[in-house]
């Protein structure tokens, strides 16, 4: 059983945001603390902790100074440890009132327990959505510091390659000759021999470490994530075969509803591996004799692998890209037993640039202009682009011009528009020029900038392509381009966000919290001074769209319409001179936001 002072994770906070467990061992927290403005890193004890909540269950009422008081010296753990009495009450209510007091961690920086207070959580979902929009990197980080197995379908996964069959393996074995095994120097001789052994896959490992956790635990079990990608490339009937079954949860237990018999191999494979020393060996027997009604001797069948069944801390997410093409159809039955999230495209606010020599346009706005395309061409959603297609390679948020023809311009060509109106396509000055995507490449199969600055203009138009030079000089620097500050930062359940994305993600936070206030109303609210660097005269964080010109337009991110129906943009400029200005804004708000070191 998990002790009372170490069910508090990584990530969880107290509602009024003044505590924040950052990190925890078998002794000891680390907790931040926020108090009237100042941020503070404290160690605090398990066993005082301990000792604070049994207090608490019996004075509920008193303060943290009389639990300082009277605990103060009762044990052998240092005195002074007891000064961080405030800290110490907020975690006590956090653990006994943890519905009411505590904010549990939607995802983890580490790898910790999470607890029953997840179980909201679908058992069964599929994440869907165009291409890009992020639908893996989702899952990524919401089940970090979870336990995770992950696997792809593909059109040759069967039921063996996802729960487990006998394979070849190479092994050794003796040579035996009449006598028995023959000898040298008195050493019996060994040699390369194949041999045949039960290999376990994704599914089954899944299943036999969803139930080692789950033993002894019972509901404050930590989750087993069983993580499927591209699930419909694959033949899902013949993949799951019986365990189709399983899928039908019991929506108060979270049990499955009807075991199935599992084969003889599987069988002696789970018993196997759940016996005290096994792979997956279960620390104490199960106890779960009312899971399934009317099934007598539930328990000692799924330890002896007879039966399957999920437990209720098994979770099976899965991702599916609805563009994709050679596709197995999925049957209504199977569809009905998941939760369904549609993962809309949408700006991630990342601020990335499709490069074209001297020129740039904006990764986003070609995005919103090309998917208008492709909804008129294709009627349909499923062959839009999300903002995650294409990424720029690592700390860059320029996507080149080879990345952009052989990744996104291939795929509109091939996959959208090759079997209809290719006109856009066109980037020869001759009429009678035959429309090809060869002519993105030139004779030395280099990428053609010509033609791919005529792609781009007839999709985003001439005032959207914009000249490097336009953009403001990164003031991170000196002048002389040194001392650049490369510190990152977590907010809101993003992480190592740069200085541009963190102070984007808190205004639009505020933004999207307050869609009824007026333009006026919301850039008075977020109206600070010096902003933006006194060269500039845009000083606000938001302006008019109307007011944007020039090279000023780097500076402001997407657009967007307030309650009276203006319409503006948003600042991206955040450097080392005015990211303060944000960050105590934030602050304001009971926001969090963690400065990360490298």
């Amino acid at each position: 059983m998990i002790e009372e002072y170490d069910k508090l994770n990584i990530g969880d906070q107290s509602r009024d945001g003044q505590v924040e467990i950052v990190d925890k061992d078998r002794l000891c927290y680390l907790v931040k603390n926020v108090s009237n403005g100042a941020c503070g890193i404290r160690t605090i004890s398990k066993k005082i902790l301990g000792e604070f909540i049994a207090y608490f269950k019996i004075h509920p009422h008193n303060t943290a100074m009389q639990a300082r008081n009277e605990l103060s010296g009762t044990s052998d753990v240092d005195k002074y440890e007891y000064g961080y009495s405030s800290t110490l009450y907020k975690m006590a209510k956090m653990v006994i009132n943890s519905k009411e007091e505590c904010l549990f961690a939607p995802q983890s920086q580490s790898h910790v327990k999470i607890t029953k207070s997840f179980d909201n959580l679908p058992l069964q979902q599929i994440f869907f959505g165009a291409p890009g929009t992020g639908k893996s990197f989702f899952i990524k980080e919401y089940t970090k510091g979870a336990s995770v197995i992950r696997t792809t379908f593909h059109p040759d996964s069967d039921y063996s390659t996802f729960v487990g069959a006998y394979k070849p393996i190479m092994g050794e074995g003796y040579i035996y000759g009449a006598q028995g095994p023959l000898k040298e120097n008195g050493e019996e001789i060994k040699e390369p021999r194949i041999t045949y052994s039960f290999v376990k896959q994704a599914f089954l490992k899944a299943y036999l470490s969803a139930w080692q956790k789950y033993a002894g635990n019972g509901e404050n079990a930590e989750p087993q994530f069983l993580i499927i990608e591209e699930m419909n490339r694959g033949n899902c009937a013949q993949i799951f075969g019986d365990l189709f079954q399983l899928l039908d949860r019991n929506s108060n237990s979270g049990f499955s509803t009807y075991p199935i018999v599992a084969d003889t191999d599987l069988q002696n494979e789970i018993s196997k591996a759940f016996k005290k020393g096994g792979e997956y060996g279960l620390q104490e027997d199960l106890d779960i004799d009312e899971a399934v009604p009317d099934y007598d001797g539930i328990s000692e069948a799924v330890k002896n692998g007879e039966v399957l069944l999920l437990p209720p801390n098994f979770y099976i997410w899965a991702t599916m890209n609805t563009s994709d093409q050679s596709l197995f159809p999925i049957d209504s039955a199977f569809k009905r037993r998941w939760e369904w999230r549609y993962m809309k495209i949408a700006d991630a606010g990342k601020g990335w640039k499709i490069l074209c020599g001297k020129e740039y346009c904006d990764w986003w706005t070609f995005v919103s202009k090309i998917n208008d395309c492709i909804a008129k061409e294709t009627n349909s959603d499923d062959k839009k682009l999300g903002y995650y297609f294409c990424k720029p390679s690592k700390d860059s948020d320029e996507i080149s011009e080879e990345m952009f023809v052989g990744k996104v311009l291939f795929y509109l060509w091939n996959d959208v528009f090759k079997d209809g109106d290719i006109s856009l396509f066109k980037v020869s000055d001759d009429a009678s020029a035959e429309i090809s995507f060869d002519a993105f490449y030139g004779n030395d199969n280099k990428v053609n900038l010509a033609a791919i600055r005529k792609f781009l203009v007839g999709v985003v138009g001439d005032n959207n392509i914009k000249t490097i030079d336009d953009v403001p000089v990164e003031v991170d620097g000196d002048k002389n381009g040194n001392a650049i500050d490369n510190t990152k930062y977590s907010f809101d359940g993003n992480l190592r966000l740069s200085k541009k994305d963190l102070g984007y993600n808190i205004v639009m936070k505020y933004i999207n919290e307050h869609r009824d206030k007026t333009f006026t109303e919301l850039q008075s609210d977020l109206a600070f001074d010096d902003t933006v660097d006194n060269r500039y005269r845009y000083r606000g964080v938001l302006a008019r769209t109307e007011d944007i010109t020039g090279s000023y337009t780097p500076c402001f991110g997407a657009e967007q319409t307030s309650s009276d129906g203006i319409k503006y943009k948003v600042l991206t400029w955040w450097n080392k001179y005015n990211i303060d200005f944000i960050i105590k804004f934030a602050n304001t708000q009971g926001w969090i936001v963690d400065t990360l070191t490298e």
